[in-house]
């Protein structure tokens, strides 16, 4: 706290005078790099001695008790394993805990614990060992300052992990002495020069940072790519994990189209105040992957937050479980389902008329809605409160506003919802079900669900998953439900999941027409997908699409036999990344289909 009021106090309201010398002092490129852990990570190994057993990871050491086939053991507060035995070995998850970046508003999931799979193989008698890879906590932090057309300074802070820019796509920037003040529209920050460092207080991060000077070579995580870079069209590797590659060509794809789009990318400028930050582009046509791009850092090899595109997975797995036989349908009454959660505060009637189709489409009336800050459902206040770590409970505790199905809201913990009845339905915790009817048998590489409080599953967005097995899942749909001979949903829930159920309209959502845009598209949602019609030339297709905020997005073209994924750190700018989907799918993706 004091750190922070020394640098809060060094925020003036005055212009400072800026010469020619101050200017060049700052000009350029800025960089802090911090690497959070975790703490464990690396080889576990788990040893059985008669009725004694331990487990070692980095250094540490914990004994435990197994009870039956089921393990379950804790490196007190550092991470938690839980598994069972089988004939292979030893198949589980490591819960890794909250992380140290949670303070970042913007990083939706950053604030929760996450569940990977873990397999370990016997290696001796008794002896078990495996590999623990928890997600990664950094903080990359640049600075761009540079002189506007008129002389003056300007900065531009980019976070290619969270999107954190200090409140402002650009600051000006003024000067007196060492000290260093930047104002973006009614946020105000102020740094300290020390010697050839830059030292500020980060609100986002609730500490103070140390700036650097940085070469364009040196920051990577800033450009798109490297600056003067010429793009040339390269296949995607085959790489044994499902999917089979192409060049685009060989699939009736104009590549010369593509390289135009990519190369389009990488010259744009990250600065400027409406960049396009977009992390990836993957293209899947006629069932093969024939384009795969990366920018900002990002490689193919590295798990990306999904936001609320991990919501369509509610769809994916009921549809998956309904084949399995299991007693649950969109028509399934939630209230009588999670019946052992009540008794509920605020009864109401309407309440027993609440059914899964209800929370999948974001019509069930209570009183929530994300786009309003003073509804006690925001999915903000949920998971900042502290009253009730069961947010499922939380959730079902909050009073009805409006009939079911007369109102469109969009609420992250409605769909959380479909997270409890698949947990109570199937007796399932979360995790372990997305690993059994979606991960395993699309071949996903590490991917990371994240939990509530309680320790299950969360079904609201911020899963983690490889941008490859992603698009998997919009090319099982393109295939009628079946990746490589596993059916994962039936073709009829296909269709059912992805018709329109609900219209989202000035009308149905209660907001003003003159307001309605700042919040919506006119369009419709089917089961956790949302629909519209791209329009290309002359022509217009149908799409259905999973879509999180930063541009996370899996857009799926059935009359193109195409799918499409997007990953981007354009957090809370719906303008910027609303545009990959409606405006780069129709004019540079689907314009390249030649057959």
């Amino acid at each position: 706290m004091i750190r922070r009021m020394v640098f809060l106090a060094l925020v003036v309201c005055a212009t400072f005078p800026m010469t020619a010398q101050m200017s060049d002092a700052l000009m350029g490129l800025w960089s802090s790099e911090s690497h959070f852990g975790p703490q464990l990570h690396g080889e576990l190994r788990i040893v059985r001695k008669g009725t004694q057993w331990t487990a070692t990871l980095a250094g540490a050491t914990t004994a435990f008790s197994a009870r039956g086939d089921q393990i379950r053991f804790a490196f007190g507060k550092h991470g938690e394993f839980r598994g069972r035995i089988d004939a292979s070995g030893i198949t589980g998850f490591w819960l890794q805990p909250q992380g140290v970046t949670a303070a970042a508003p913007s990083s939706s999931g950053a604030s929760q614990a996450f569940a990977s799979p873990v397999v370990l193989r016997r290696t001796a008698s008794g002896v078990w060992r495996g590999n623990i890879h928890p997600l990664e906590e950094r903080f990359t932090l640049y600075l761009k300052i540079f002189a506007n057309p008129d002389g003056s300074m300007i900065g531009a802070f980019r976070n290619p992990e969270q999107g954190s820019n200090g409140g402002a796509m650009q600051f000006k920037v003024a000067r007196d002495g060492d000290v260093v003040l930047f104002s973006g529209g009614e946020t105000r920050l102020a740094a300290k020069l020390v010697g050839d460092r830059l030292q500020m207080f980060w609100p986002e991060m609730n500490r103070v940072i140390e700036l650097t000077r940085r070469r364009p070579a040196e920051a990577a995580g800033f450009f798109p790519r490297a600056p003067g870079e010429k793009y040339i069209y390269r296949k995607p590797p085959s790489l044994g994990d499902g999917w089979a590659t192409a060049r685009a060509a060989d699939t009736g794809m104009d590549e010369a189209v593509l390289t135009k789009l990519i190369q389009r990318l990488i010259d744009a400028d990250p600065s400027i105040r409406r960049a396009a930050l977009m992390h990836s582009i993957l293209v899947a046509h006629k069932g093969k992957l024939v384009l795969e791009e990366y920018f900002f850092g990002f490689d193919r090899n590295e798990p990306h937050d999904l936001r609320s595109a991990g919501k369509t997975f509610s769809s994916v797995m009921l549809g998956a479980v309904m084949r399995e036989g299991i007693r649950i349908s969109p028509e399934t009454p939630i209230y009588s389902l999670l019946a052992a959660k009540g008794p509920f505060a605020n009864p109401d009637p309407r309440k027993a008329q609440i059914t899964l189709a209800h929370v999948m489409t974001h019509t069930s009336g209570l009183a929530c809605d994300d786009n309003d800050p003073a509804s006690p459902g925001n999915e903000g206040t949920m998971q900042t409160q502290t009253q009730q770590p069961d947010w499922w409970k939380y959730t079902l505790d909050l009073p009805v506003a409006h009939d079911p199905g007369s109102r469109y809201a969009y609420c992250s913990a409605n769909i959380n919802l479909a997270g409890a009845a698949l947990t109570t339905a199937t007796k399932t915790w979360l995790p372990e079900l997305f690993e059994r009817t979606v991960a395993r048998p699309l071949h996903f590489g590490p991917h990371y669900w994240n939990l509530m409080p309680t320790g299950e599953g969360y079904l609201g967005g911020g899963a983690y998953l490889l941008p490859r097995d992603l698009l998997k899942v919009g090319q099982t749909y393109l295939d009628g439900g079946v990746w490589h001979g596993h059916r994962i949903v039936d073709k009829s829930w296909i269709a059912a999941s992805t018709a329109p159920h609900t219209h989202i309209s000035p009308a149905t959502t209660g907001i003003d027409p003159n307001d309605f845009g700042n919040f919506y598209g006119e369009g419709d949602d089917g089961y956790a997908w949302h629909l519209s019609d791209l329009k290309s030339g002359d022509r217009s297709y149908r799409c259905y699409a999973a879509t999180g905020n930063g541009g996370q997005l899996l857009i799926v073209v059935p009359e193109a036999d195409l799918a499409v994924v997007f990953t981007a750190g354009n957090y809370g700018q719906g303008g910027i990344w609303g545009k990959f989907k409606d405006q780069i799918v129709p004019n540079d993706i689907i314009a390249a289909i030649r057959r």
